[in-house]
């Protein structure tokens, strides 16, 4: 199911002179989220987010104990499953109450989170190819509800 790492995190002080150096590196903005940047590591595959703030000197930042594998939009579909016969605790995630897999339309992607044994935030992600009509939907949709409304079609990367 795992295909590869999809995100990795990096708490910075200053998103400006952050978001200057990567791009000097030769990394391209994927998505700007306010306090958060994405950049490109491979492009379509993987990205890195960098999270400004002071909060990055707290005991649990998501940039300090988080990472994302990549896996493929079907297997996303019964993620849950595979990985609680894994023995992994699904959790929800920002103010969700399910722990299923959902999809952010805005960003293009779906996710579900869940935890290791010490606690660490992972997450199981995919790349979705949203329709225009649905781009700028900013709630975050159940697999089943993004399909009704793409008409039940499936939309790999």
């Amino acid at each position: 199911m795992i295909e590869g790492l999809y995100e990795a995190h990096l708490p910075v002080k200053n998103l400006k002179r952050a978001a200057a150096f990567y791009e000097k590196l030769g990394l391209e903005l994927a998505c700007d989220a306010g306090d958060t940047l994405f950049y490109w590591i491979e492009k379509e595959k993987s990205w890195l987010g960098l999270w400004e703030g002071e909060e990055y000197r707290t005991p649990y930042h998501p940039s300090l104990k988080h990472v994302a594998f990549r896996a493929g939009y079907e297997n996303m579909k019964r993620s849950r499953k595979w990985l609680e016969d894994a023995g992994a605790t699904v959790v929800p995630f920002g103010g969700r109450t399910s722990a299923d897999p959902f999809i952010r339309p805005w960003q293009g992607n779906g996710s579900v989170y869940f935890e290791d044994p010490d606690g660490n935030s992972l997450e199981l992600m995919c790349f979705v190819d949203v329709p225009d009509h649905l781009k700028q939907v900013k709630e975050k949709l159940s697999f089943d509800e993004f399909e009704r409304r793409t008409g039940n079609r499936h939309f790999n990367n």
